[in-house]
C-alpha cells in the first residue's frame, strides 16, 4: 500500500502559536493517528513558514537577524506542538537549504516554460497577512478583508505568475471533482467568490522584501512567500525538476492537506495551479477546518485575548485539551474555547463518564475476583442490547472518522461509555455479588463492561493518546480487535484516577 502523507500549513514565525494555531497540527494528527490504529503506515509533515517582510520587521524590533529571530520562533512553535503531543514524522522549515535550493529550481522552471514573466505591480498590500488586493476586495473600512487592518499601496519591479492562464481549468477542477476540498461551504465560496469573477495573475517575486529566496537569474528579486510556502509540501519529501527522490514517487499526491479556512484561497486556486505548472498530480483532499474562537471571538494580540495551549496543559493536563478542541470544534462550523467550558467538559466527559467508569469496572473485577475476568456467556436480553451496541460502534465511528467528522465520532464512543455506565446501574453489580449463584452472572456483566472500555479506549487513542495507554496498562489488556470478543481475558492492574473533577471557583 501507498503510504498515507498527511500535510499540515506550515506555522507563521511571527510569534508564540494561540491556541486557534495549535488545531491545524493537532487535527492532522488525530487523523494520524486514526489511520495508523486501521494499519497504514502514515508519514506526517508540518513545519514552519519563515521569509517575508514581516518577519524583516519582527527581528528589527527585537534588535535580532530575521535567521535569529525565526530560529527562535520556529523552536517555540515546535515545542508547543511536542507539548500538544503531536506525532509528526517531518518537521521542515522553509529556511532549509533543501527547501531554498529546489524552490529557486522550481521559480526557473515556470519563468522557462511561460508560466512565470517580469512586469510591474502596483497594488493594495496587507503586511500581517502577506498579501495583495484590489480596491474593490476590501472591507467596508478600505481594509483588509481578511484581518481588517490597514493597507498600503505598493508599487515595484516583481515576477507574476500566469495564474489566468489555469483560469477554466480551476473552475472545471471545483465543478467536475468537489471531493477535492472540503467542507462544502469553503468549496462553494472558493468557486462563486474567487474563480468564476475571474482570477488574476500572481504576484511571485518582491524587490521591497530582502529576507527571502533569491531569485537565481535575478537576484535583485525574492521569491513572494506563497511561492515559497506552498511548495514545502513537495520539496521537503524530495520533489526536484531536475529529478525528484524515490519518497516523493511513493508520497505524492499527498492523501490529506489540512489546513485553516483563512488559508483557503491560497491552497485552492494557487497551489493547484502552481502542480499544473509543474506537471504534478494535485493532492487527493484539502480540508478547510474552522476557527477556534475565545469566548466567540477571533483571538488577536491587539484584542488581548488569546490563550496560549502550553499555559492550558500545564493547567489542566495534555489529554483534557486535545479532548476538548477535538471534541468541541465541528466539522463545519467555529468552535469556542474558555477555561469554564474547558473545566465543564473535562467534569462531564473525561471524570464524570470515562474516568468514573474505569474506577468503578477495575475496582469491581479486583474486588469481587482477584482481577481475573472471562466471560461465562451469561446473557440476558439487556446483556445482548449492550453487546450490539459495543458492536455496531466502529463502524459509525469509522464513517465520521473516514469523512473528517472527527468531533461526531468521538461523540459516538463517548454514547457508548454513557451507557456502560448505564449498563451498571441496570444490572447492579454489587446486588449479584451477594448471591453465589450469580457468580458467572456477575463475571458476565464486569466483562462486557471491560470489553467496551478496551474497544472504547482504542478508538479514543487518536484524540488522548496517553490516557488510552494509561487504560490499557490498568485492564491489562492488549487485544486491539474494534469488536467484542468473547473469549478475550482479562487480569486487571490497580484502578488509577484518570482526570479528577475541577471546581470552578
Amino acid at each position: 500500500m501507498k503510504k498515507y502523507y498527511i500535510t499540515t500549513a506550515i506555522a507563521y514565525t511571527s510569534g508564540k502559536p494561540h491556541i486557534g494555531n495549535v488545531y491545524d497540527p493537532l487535527f492532522a494528527d488525530c487523523i494520524s493517528r486514526y489511520k495508523k490504529i486501521n494499519g497504514c503506515e502514515v508519514v506526517l509533515q508540518t513545519g514552519t513558514d519563515e521569509h517575508g517582510i514581516k518577519i524583516e520587521q519582527k527581528a528589527e524590533a527585537n534588535n535580532e537577524t530575521p535567521k535569529e529571530f525565526v530560529d527562535k520562533i520556529s523552536n517555540q512553535i515546535r515545542n508547543v506542538w511536542d507539548i500538544m503531543d503531536v506525532n509528526y514524522d517531518k518537521f521542515m522549515r522553509t529556511t532549509d537549504l533543501k527547501h531554498e535550493t529546489v524552490v529557486k529550481k522550481i521559480f526557473k522552471k515556470m519563468y522557462d516554460q511561460g508560466d512565470i514573466y517580469k512586469g510591474e505591480y502596483t497594488g493594495l498590500y496587507c503586511i500581517p497577512c502577506e498579501a495583495f488586493w484590489t480596491k474593490s476586495q476590501l472591507d467596508e473600512n478600505g481594509c483588509c478583508p481578511d484581518c481588517h487592518r490597514e493597507v498600503k499601496e505598493y508599487s515595484e519591479e516583481a515576477y507574476f505568475f500566469k495564474l489566468s492562464k489555469y483560469q477554466k481549468r480551476l473552475e472545471e477542477l471545483y465543478e467536475k471533482n468537489p471531493e477535492i476540498l472540503y467542507p462544502e461551504s469553503r468549496r462553494n465560496e472558493i468557486l462563486n467568490n474567487f474563480i468564476k469573477p475571474g482570477v488574476q495573475d500572481l504576484c511571485v517575486s518582491r524587490t521591497s522584501v530582502k529576507w527571502g529566496i533569491p531569485v537565481d537569474f535575478d537576484p535583485k528579486h525574492v521569491v513572494y512567500v506563497w511561492l515559497d510556502a506552498l511548495t514545502n509540501y513537495i520539496t521537503n519529501i524530495g520533489y526536484d525538476p531536475d529529478g525528484s527522490s524515490e519518497e516523493f514517487n511513493e508520497l505524492w499526491p499527498a492523501d490529506l492537506q489540512v489546513i485553516g479556512k483563512d488559508i483557503t484561497r491560497f491552497h485552492a486556486i494557487y497551489w493547484p495551479a502552481f502542480l499544473w505548472s509543474l506537471g504534478l498530480e494535485l493532492p487527493k483532499l484539502i480540508f478547510a477546518h474552522p476557527w477556534v474562537l475565545q469566548n466567540n471571538d477571533k483571538m488577536s494580540k491587539s484584542k488581548g485575548n488569546v490563550i496560549y495551549p502550553d499555559d492550558l496543559v500545564e493547567e489542566f493536563g495534555v489529554d483534557a485539551v486535545r479532548y476538548y478542541l477535538l471534541k468541541e470544534v465541528p466539522y463545519g462550523n467555529d468552535g469556542n474555547i474558555t477555561k469554564e467550558l474547558l473545566i465543564e467538559k473535562i467534569n462531564s466527559d473525561l471524570a464524570n463518564v470515562l474516568g468514573n467508569l474505569v474506577q468503578r469496572v477495575i475496582s469491581m473485577g479486583n474486588k469481587y475476583f482477584d482481577g481475573k475476568i472471562s466471560n461465562k456467556k451469561v446473557y440476558d436480553e439487556i446483556d445482548k442490547n449492550f453487546i450490539d451496541s459495543i458492536n455496531g460502534l466502529y463502524s459509525e465511528y469509522k464513517e465520521d472518522f473516514d469523512t473528517l467528522h472527527i468531533s461526531d465520532g468521538i461523540t459516538k464512543v463517548m454514547d457508548l461509555l454513557r451507557k456502560s455506565n448505564k449498563y451498571i446501574d441496570e444490572t447492579m453489580p454489587w446486588v449479584l455479588a451477594k448471591d453465589d449463584s450469580k457468580k458467572d452472572k456477575l463475571e458476565t456483566v464486569l466483562f462486557n463492561l471491560l470489553e467496551s472500555i478496551r474497544i472504547g479506549s482504542i478508538l479514543l487513542s487518536p484524540v488522548i493518546p496517553g490516557t488510552s495507554e494509561k487504560i490499557a496498562k490498568q485492564i491489562n489488556n492488549n487485544v486491539n480487535s474494534f469488536e467484542y470478543d468473547e473469549n478475550n481475558q482479562y487480569n486487571l492492574n490497580d484502578p488509577e484516577p484518570l482526570f479528577m473533577r475541577i471546581d470552578v471557583k
